[in-house]
């Protein structure tokens, strides 16, 4: 549930960047926006997205 919160705040720009994240939460995070949201740009490559 708090992954859902955090990956819509970064998908509508609430929160800046992605290491904003909680730690704990970053995997969870990575995962429902690249699957659900589809925009691997909002992610770090570490985390399976296209930011370097």
């Amino acid at each position: 549930m708090m992954g859902m919160l955090f990956a819509c705040r970064l998908v509508d720009g609430r929160t800046a960047s992605f290491d904003l994240i909680p730690a704990k939460l970053k995997a969870q995070v990575a995962e429902i926006v690249i699957g659900d949201f589809g925009l691997p740009e909002l992610v770090p490559v570490e985390f399976g997205g296209t930011i370097k």
